[in-house]
Parts: C-alpha cells; sequence; structure tokens
C-alpha cells in the first residue's frame, strides 16, 4: 500500500498555452480546502505553475502529480520531450531555450527551474535527451 493519502495527476499539452495555469490552479484549490498553511500554498503553487509552464512550453507533453501525506506534499512533473542536455545550465536564472511564440506570449524568461528550486524543501531533476524529464519537489507540511 502506498504511503500517500492523496494522488492526483495533471496532464499537460504541449504549446496549450491558453490553458496555462489550469493544472496548477486546481493543485492549489484543492490544497487550500484542505487547509494547507497559506505560507505552504504559496511555495506550491509558483512551483506547479512553473512546472506547468515548463510542460507546455519545452516538452511534447506530460503530466503533473501532486501526492499527499500526512507530513509532505510531493509534485512530481513528468514529460516526454526533447530533454535537458545540461541540467546545471537550466538551473541559472535567466537561461531559457523557450520558442520565440513562448516568448512573444511572455513566457520562457529563464525562471521556471529557479522558481521551483527556490520553493521547494527538496528538489531533484533528472533528464535523458530525447526521452523526457522529470522533477521532484517536496514540501514539509507537518
Amino acid at each position: 500500500m502506498a504511503d500517500y493519502i492523496i494522488r492526483d495527476s495533471y496532464p499537460v499539452q504541449t504549446a496549450a498555452y491558453e490553458s496555462a495555469g489550469d493544472a496548477s490552479a486546481r493543485i492549489k484549490r484543492k490544497l487550500k480546502q484542505l487547509g494547507i498553511d497559506s505560507a505552504i500554498l504559496r511555495r506550491i503553487a509558483v512551483a506547479s505553475y512553473e512546472a506547468e509552464l515548463n510542460l507546455i512550453i519545452h516538452s511534447h507533453g506530460g503530466e503533473l502529480i501532486m501526492e499527499m501525506t500526512p507530513k509532505s506534499i510531493v509534485l512530481i512533473s513528468k514529460d516526454v520531450g526533447p530533454g535537458i542536455a545540461d541540467i546545471s545550465q537550466a538551473l541559472k536564472e535567466g537561461y531559457s531555450t523557450a520558442s520565440e511564440e513562448a516568448r512573444d506570449l511572455g513566457f520562457g524568461a529563464g525562471m521556471g527551474l529557479p522558481n521551483m528550486k527556490r520553493n521547494a524543501d527538496s528538489f531533484d531533476i533528472t533528464s535523458e535527451v530525447g526521452v523526457g524529464t522529470t522533477i521532484q519537489m517536496g514540501f514539509q507540511i507537518a
């Protein structure tokens, strides 16, 4: 049996700019209903929004997964996509591989991964070029 008490998955489509923020808003709404502290909720909202935008901008589609235990919340972003060739470079503020389309729409400033890492209590990223990327972010709630 799994350790989590809630596990939800939110599919995210590539280039779905018109629905950017929908999955992260659903996660925030659910956690707010569950009474998660507002300061923690704000950090989770930032991290999930940035993860969702990265799925939209950089992947060929993927999903956001939210797992909650009595003591923590874990956000997992899994995608199929080009992968990240140089993770240390991608973690630098301002570094972006976003398309012109994304930039024209006001996205792709190169703050996604840094903002995720800054807001999470734990952060792990794995990526394989030509396969995809998985990001796992942990947030302590108790």
